[in-house]
């Protein structure tokens, strides 16, 4: 909870917004400080030119599913294993058909596709396609729980652009832990305009997945989940890819980093060492309508940027976290990491670098929901772990919506501390940040977004294809603390007339 009084925060005007929190933070580390009780000094960490980089960056095996039966489908198993991931020793992990963290998955629009997913954990899961546009049933939230030996099924059809997305588990009231553990991976979405551009596509060569979370490990090299200080679980050791000090050999003068910032609380600041610029081609929901320069790109917990860095051959430089104008006080800012700077990854150039085709342009075409077509306007307020007042409830429908209608959203942080909005299902069009234009880097589409305190976000949302009364999506804080905590709601979309047929109470077929 806020503080009775608090000290100044710092000035967030639109510019500083603007210009950081364009698209959202990273950082990436690999230095472990001296485990959970770092944070209670709240003195800001500082890792640049500290990290030994010396592990290959682990790239997760990308899993293109069997076809059977003309749908595409995928084999997955949440399950216990043990890693070395800090030399140290090993760690008690969760991985989904593995140890730590997951596949790449990957599918083309248009396509049928359908999981299974077996729950080989001791305890009840989920796994949740974020970013997807998908039946409720098979969004993968709470409601579709998973038990301990059983397995669940959801199908749908990939209908929205190319994109990186990620799945990773959402249990009621765990989902920070769950996901802290290790359970979690990309979603990769192709189609035809995206494919026939000339971007960097060779899946672990020049496209690279880039999963930044932080970790914070015992003298024995165990996972220690530590105290919850405002955002959540802080880590002082940054991985990437579940690879501690990672290096990256890079084999051609483009590469394509897909950035997600799968921390728990961490909000990260990307940016390169030697200060250079980078190609920001896309965010969370696909490709924007032309490339943009950027020299930092603000990724708080759940968003994802696909950015292109150019290097000459023989080169290294570092990607790393830079401390972030969040519009906190000071004393917010360090508690909440945001005042660390971070070494993430090293990339080296090797020496017969492969040329790459210059960028394209123009990438897709700029989202255009019809706003002055608009059903309805909502506001939510996040303050306190409660949305519009109200703390979650899984027995609780908060909004009820019409199909294939466009709607805003009016969503406001009025806390003195970092929240972002996530809402299930369909991908949003930022309209307006504190009364003006979004930047060019909000010009594509984003399925979640950071509010700085008290200032007024407006985003359009439309929804389209699937209705059903009776199960709903989520919107949430994507801090996952926070979300634990109660700051998430639930909508359903219905047909035109149509009331709910359910309290919101309903299970999955992996539920017992």
């Amino acid at each position: 909870m806020t503080p009775p009084s608090e000290p100044p925060r710092r000035a967030l005007d639109r510019r500083s917004f603007l210009r950081l929190a364009g698209i959202g933070l990273a950082s990436g580390t690999a230095l472990t400080l001296g485990g959970c009780g770092i944070f209670d000094s709240r003195e800001p960490i500082n890792t640049s030119g500290r990290v030994d980089f010396r592990n290959p960056l682990r790239i997760p095996p990308l899993a293109e599913g069997t076809v059977r039966d003309g749908t595409r489908v995928f084999d997955l198993v949440t399950q216990t294993g043990r890693t070395r991931i800090v030399d140290a020793g090993v760690a008690d992990t969760w991985g989904v058909n593995g140890a730590l963290l997951g596949p790449t998955l990957r599918a083309r629009r248009g396509e049928r596709v359908a999981v299974n997913l077996r729950n080989d954990l001791p305890e009840t899961t989920t796994l949740h396609w974020h970013g997807m546009h998908l039946p409720a049933v098979a969004d993968g939230g709470p409601h579709q729980a998973v038990e301990p030996g059983r397995t669940w099924s959801p199908s749908w059809t990939i209908a929205q652009p190319a994109a990186t997305l990620w799945y990773h588990p959402h249990p009621h009231g765990q989902t920070e832990r769950h996901v802290y553990r290790g359970l979690g991976g990309l979603f990769i979405l192709d189609d035809d305009e995206e494919s026939a551009l000339a971007l960097p596509r060779d899946y672990g060569i020049d496209d690279i997945p880039v999963i930044v979370q932080d970790k914070t490990f015992d003298d024995a090299g165990q996972l220690v989940e530590t105290d919850r200080v405002d955002n959540g679980m802080l880590g002082d050791t940054i991985l990437v890819n579940g690879t501690a000090a990672p290096v990256f050999q890079a084999a051609a003068t483009h590469t394509r980093l897909r950035l997600l910032n799968a921390s728990t609380a961490r909000s990260y600041a990307f940016g390169v060492s030697d200060g250079r610029s980078l190609e920001l081609i896309a965010t969370d929901g696909g490709l924007l309508p032309a490339p943009v320069t950027i020299e930092r790109i603000l990724l708080t917990p759940g968003e994802r940027a696909e950015v292109i860095l150019q290097l000459e051959a023989g080169e290294s430089v570092t990607l790393r976290s830079y401390p972030q104008e969040m519009g906190l006080s000071d004393s917010r800012a360090r508690s909440t990491g945001a005042a660390d700077e971070l070494d993430i990854l090293l990339v080296r150039a090797v020496a017969d670098l492969r040329t790459s085709p210059a960028l394209p342009r123009v990438l897709a075409n700029a989202p255009d929901l019809h706003t002055h077509r608009v059903a309805a306007t909502r506001s939510f307020e996040l303050r306190s772990d409660r949305i519009n007042g109200e703390s979650m409830d899984m027995a609780r429908i908060d909004d009820v919506i019409t199909v294939d209608t466009t709607e805003i959203w009016e969503v406001r942080n009025a806390h003195g501390q970092p929240h972002n909005f996530h809402v299930h299902d369909t991908q949003f069009q930022v309209v307006s940040i504190g009364g003006e234009s979004p930047p060019p880097e909000l010009s594509g589409w984003k399925d979640t977004i950071y509010l700085p305190p008290d200032v007024d976000i407006r985003i359009a949302l439309r929804f389209t294809d699937y209705t059903d009364p009776a199960v709903p999506y989520m919107y949430h804080c994507h801090l996952l603390w926070h979300e634990d905590k109660g700051m998430m709601g639930q909508f359903v979309v219905v047909e035109e007339g149509q009331s709910p047929t359910s309290n919101g109470n309903h299970h999955g077929p992996g539920h017992g």
